[in-house]
């Protein structure tokens, strides 16, 4: 299967529980692959045989402007249905960390994994 990945995505956005985190935004982290059905760009050259990146980056970066997350799962989950939804992709991949969230601490965060590989 091939996939499409973007690497160390970041955002600031107020995600958390925590009083600080609900007044101060944060700096969080993004890894996210995607999985490709059969046949696609790699074959055709034409960007309406893939997913485009940049309107999943955008999506990703309007989700965070519009919403507050409490749990980085949530937001993970969510950014993952719209991906499987909005873009068609049948697998993916997101990891998803807060930076330097605590002392000593230089990431933490989730991962999840959802559909299957065709």
């Amino acid at each position: 299967m091939d996939t499409i990945f973007i690497r160390e995505l970041r955002i600031e956005t107020r995600i958390g529980i925590y009083p600080r985190e609900r007044e101060a935004a944060q700096m969080i982290e993004l890894d996210i692959e995607i999985g490709l059905r059969g046949e696609h760009a790699a074959h055709s050259d034409r960007i309406e045989d893939t997913i485009d990146y940049a309107e999943v980056v955008a999506e990703i970066r309007r989700l965070f402007a519009e919403r507050h997350f409490d749990l980085l799962e949530h937001a993970a989950e969510s950014i993952a249905q719209r991906v499987t939804v909005d873009f068609g992709a049948p697998w993916l991949r997101i990891t998803i960390a807060k930076l330097s969230p605590l002392p000593g601490v230089k990431k933490l965060g989730v991962t999840i994994e959802r559909g299957k590989p065709p």
